[in-house]
């Protein structure tokens, strides 16, 4: 079995240099307004910014869209609201600062789905896509991973699924998910927890990586998926695989690294890039988890003048 070390060795989306990552020098500085600046399209999940974003909503939106950034992803549904913010009111904010609203991450009540529950989850989709649509969002994405211990749970949650899918497209949406690296492990008829690694020598019959089972499970016209690249490397495989494997279900990407793209050299994005577009993904949203350097706004900064200066991002 590889470990975590021995598969970052060898993937493709480990640089052997600087190079083959793609990997562009980043300043944290603020840079001026180019031409190059506007013409490139990228967008921020704004989970990225947590509280700072919440100390004054329209300032820091105006500072994301003089990064560079032209699209957000939201974070922090709550009933109409992102945060304390009625969905309006920030989705006026956002467009005063030039940026537009394409998705939104929000997860339903429950982890555990099950047949007593399953109308209380349809409800609570029902209405945030009314919610959603009403300010223009085109995607409504769950980034929270079910309980999948079996491949019975499994099949569920692709219940569960396609019917959400079918809720946000009544309402115009198109509704997705979101991995982690937890989706990566295997599951088995009749399991109790995830199987995590590869399985061993001898594979129990009718083995399944989550994620593919989520993705084969799911109707194509009612789900699409929102690849998390970083996330995919940590669960060991291969993003760009996975998006050459199913192209016409992966639509949307989390360009993410260990801190600020580019600076670990472990993530090839010159390829995802380009794998991205030749399959017709147009949607990339950075993610920038916690940042030990400065502030997050320092640090969304620092991925937005990667994104910028790398040739291969158009």
């Amino acid at each position: 079995m590889l470990n975590r070390r021995n598969f970052l060795k060898n993937t493709s989306l480990i640089a052997a240099g600087s190079v083959l990552a793609g990997k562009v020098s980043v300043s944290c500085t603020e840079s001026k307004t180019s031409a190059s600046k506007k013409s490139k399209n990228f967008g921020l999940q704004t989970y990225s910014l947590g509280k700072e974003l919440a100390e004054d909503v329209p300032g820091g939106l105006i500072k994301v869209a003089r990064m560079g950034y032209t699209t957000i992803e939201l974070a922090g549904y709550n009933d109409g609201k992102i945060g304390a913010v009625e969905m309006k009111e920030f989705n006026r904010m956002a467009q005063d600062a030039g940026l537009k609203i394409i998705s939104s991450h929000l997860n339903p009540p429950a982890r555990e789905y099950d047949k007593d529950n399953f109308d209380e989850i349809k409800e609570f989709w029902k209405k945030a896509s009314d919610h959603h649509a009403a300010i223009g969002c085109k995607y409504i994405v769950q980034p929270g991973q079910p309980a999948t211990r079996s491949t019975e749970e499994v099949a569920f949650v692709g219940e569960v699924f396609n019917e959400a899918g079918k809720i946000a497209k009544a309402a115009g949406l198109i509704f997705g998910y979101h991995n982690h690296s937890g989706e990566f492990a295997r599951v088995v008829p009749g399991g109790t927890e995830p199987i995590v690694g590869r399985g061993g020598r001898q594979r129990p019959e009718g083995m399944k990586v989550i994620y593919d089972a989520m993705l084969e499970g799911t109707d194509p016209s009612l789900v699409v998926f929102e690849n998390d690249v970083y996330w995919t490397v940590m669960g060991q495989h291969d993003p760009v695989a996975y998006m050459k494997k199913y192209a016409n279900r992966i639509r949307l990407l989390h360009i993410k690294d260990v801190a600020v793209l580019g600076e670990s050299g472990m993530m090839n994005f010159s390829k995802i890039f380009e794998t991205a577009y030749d399959i017709n993904i147009s949607e990339f949203f950075v993610e920038l988890e916690g940042y030990s350097d400065g502030t997050q706004f320092e640090g969304v900064k620092g991925c937005a003048d990667y994104l910028l200066k790398a040739p291969f991002v158009k």
